[in-house]
C-alpha cells in the first residue's frame, strides 16, 4: 500500500509513492513501515521523534518538525481518521451508520435501535459504553466512541459480517477530537444536554457546540424537543427532522397517558394519524424517552409504524440500567444505575420514588479527577427524592475520596433528609442491604455496567451485583 492510497492529497508530494505498512498514532505501537500521526499537540513532538526513531515510514504532522519523512498537514486528527477508514478498504460507505448523542440515554437509546432493527430483520452491529457487537458477537469496548483505527476496524468487521446498519454512540469527546470525522450518519438522534463533562468542555455553550456539529453530516435527525436546547439542535440540522416528546405536542411522535408500573410503563405512541399501544418492560419515564428515540429513529428510516410499535413491546432493559437485582425471598428492592451526572440521578430517583412503596434509600459518590460543579447539585437531588442517601465512593482516581465526599455534602447542607457518609463502596452497600426494611427500594447509583472501580491509578474488580450476593448472605445468616 502506498501512502497516496491512504491519502490521496500526498500523491502530489515526493512522499505519495511511499510504501507503508499500517496506520497508527501510537508512537508505542510503531513498527518500521508503519505511517504515524502525530494527533496531540502536548509533547507531541517527542512522541513523533520516537516514532520516527523506531522506523516510520512517515511522519504526519501540523508543523515542520525538522525530520527528513514528515508530511505536514493543518488537521492531523481528520487525516489520522480518513487514512483509518481508507485503510480498512471505507467499510463507514456499506453500511448505514446511525449515531446517538446526548448526555443521557445513549446507551439505551442504541440498545434499543439495535433491538429493533434485528426484529425486523436487519444484521445490526453496535459501538458502546458497555461493549461492541457485531451482531451477536460481543467486543469489548473501552470508550463510549473508540479512536478512529478500532471505529474502522469494528465497521469493517461489520460490514464483513453481512450488517447492514451500525448504531453507535458518539460522544462529545469524539466529536471534539476527530474520531468520527469523515463519517455520514443515516439517522442522528439527539437525547438531552445536561450538565457533564465540564472538565473537559468547560462551559455549556462548548459542551453544546460540539453537540450540534454532528447533525451535519446526517441524512435525517431525531430530536427530543422537551429538551431544553432542542431549539440549538434543530438549527444545526440540515435535513428532515423527526420529533419526538413526552409533554410536547408538537412534535412527530408524542407519548401519551403514561401508566408507570415497577417493572416497566404502558403508553399511547401518538402520531399524525397513528396511534399505538406500548408495553414498555423497562420502568421510568427516562425509558419512555428512549424508547421514543429509537422508534422514531428507525421508522425515519422507512419502517412502518405499527411494525416498529409491535417490536417495542419487546424492548428490554440493558445491564446497568435501571437493572433489577435479584434479592431471592427478601422483601425489598435493589437497583443498580449508571447515573451518574444531576439530570440521570434525578431521572432514575422520579421514576422510582412513583413506584416505590416503602423507603428509597439511594447510595452514591461522584468520580474523581471530573466535573466537581456536579458533586453537590447530584447531593441535593438525591437528599430531595430520598428518604434515606448513603454517601460513598465512585471511581475517586487519582482524588482524595473524603474530598470528593464533603463536595457532594455541600448540596445537602440545608436538607432534612438523613444521610450516612460510608467512603468505602463496598461496605456502604453491605451496610444499605443489612440495614434494608421492607419495601424498601434501594438504589446503587453511578457504577451500572461497570465491575471495577479506579482508586488512584488501579483498576481493582468491584462488581455491584457479587457485592450485593455476599451482603445477603450475611442477612441469611
Amino acid at each position: 500500500m502506498l501512502l497516496k492510497d491512504l491519502y490521496p492529497a500526498a500523491a502530489n508530494t515526493p512522499l505519495g509513492e511511499v510504501a507503508v505498512a499500517k496506520v497508527t498514532n501510537n508512537s508505542q505501537s510503531v513498527e518500521p513501515g508503519d505511517v504515524f500521526v502525530r494527533s496531540v499537540a502536548d509533547n507531541g513532538h517527542l512522541y513523533a521523534k520516537a516514532a520516527y526513531d523506531a522506523g516510520a515510514a512517515v511522519i504526519v504532522c501540523d508543523q515542520d518538525l525538522g525530520l527528513d519523512r514528515q508530511l505536514i498537514v493543518e488537521e492531523p486528527r481528520k487525516v489520522y481518521a480518513e487514512m483509518c477508514s481508507a485503510y480498512f478498504g471505507a467499510p463507514c460507505r456499506k453500511i448505514k451508520i446511525i449515531g446517538v448523542t446526548g448526555t443521557n440515554g445513549k446507551t439505551s437509546t442504541c440498545l434499543m435501535i439495535k433491538s429493533l432493527l434485528e426484529s425486523l430483520g436487519y444484521k445490526t452491529g453496535l459501538i458502546g459504553t458497555v461493549q461492541n457487537m457485531v451482531g451477536e458477537q460481543v467486543l469489548p469496548a473501552k470508550n463510549t466512541t473508540p479512536g478512529a483505527y478500532e471505529l474502522h476496524s469494528l465497521f469493517s468487521l461489520m460490514e464483513m459480517s453481512g450488517c447492514e446498519y451500525a448504531v453507535m454512540e458518539v460522544s462529545s469527546h469524539a466529536i471534539d477530537q476527530e474520531r468520527v470525522h469523515g463519517l455520514r450518519f443515516a439517522c442522528c438522534v439527539y437525547t438531552n444536554l445536561t450538565q457533564d463533562h465540564l472538565d473537559y468542555h468547560k462551559t455549556m455553550e462548548n459542551y453544546l457546540a460540539v453537540k450540534k456539529r454532528i447533525f451535519s453530516v446526517c441524512d435525517h435527525a431525531v430530536v427530543n424537543v422537551d429538551d431544553s436546547y432542542s431549539d440549538e439542535i434543530l438549527s444545526a440540522c440540515d435535513c428532515p427532522v423527526t420529533s419526538y416528546a413526552v409533554h410536547t405536542n408538537e412534535s412527530s411522535y408524542v407519548a401519551k397517558n403514561l401508566r408507570k408500573r415497577v417493572d416497566g410503563v404502558d403508553f399511547e405512541m401518538v402520531g399524525s394519524g397513528v396511534i399505538g399501544r406500548v408495553h414498555l418492560k423497562v420502568p421510568g419515564e427516562f425509558s419512555v424517552y428512549n424508547a421514543l428515540a429509537a422508534g422514531s429513529c428507525v421508522m425515519s428510516l422507512g419502517f412502518p409504524f405499527h411494525d416498529v410499535v409491535s417490536a417495542m413491546c419487546n424492548l428490554e432493559s440493558p445491564k446497568g440500567r435501571a437493572e433489577v437485582v435479584d434479592v431471592g425471598d427478601h422483601d425489598f428492592t435493589v437497583i443498580i444505575d449508571y447515573a451518574h451526572t444531576p439530570d440521570g440521578l434525578e431521572n432514575i430517583l422520579r421514576a422510582l420514588r412513583s413506584t416505590c412503596e416503602g423507603r428509597l434509600v439511594t447510595l452514591f459518590g461522584c468520580g474523581g479527577d471530573r466535573d466537581k460543579g456536579k458533586r453537590p447539585l447530584m447531593g441535593g437531588i438525591a437528599a430531595d427524592y430520598s428518604d434515606h442517601v448513603i454517601v460513598t465512593s465512585d471511581n475517586p482516581r487519582t482524588e482524595d475520596p473524603g474530598e470528593i465526599i464533603k463536595d457532594i455534602l455541600v448540596g445537602m447542607e440545608e436538607k432534612k433528609t438523613p444521610y450516612t457518609v460510608i467512603e468505602n463502596r463496598i461496605k456502604a452497600i453491605e451496610y444499605a442491604i443489612l440495614n434494608a426494611c421492607e419495601g424498601d427500594m434501594i438504589l446503587l447509583a453511578g457504577k451500572g455496567h461497570e465491575t471495577y472501580q479506579i482508586v488512584g491509578h488501579q483498576t481493582i474488580r468491584l462488581d455491584e451485583r457479587e457485592v450485593v450476593a455476599k451482603a445477603l448472605d450475611k442477612l441469611d445468616r
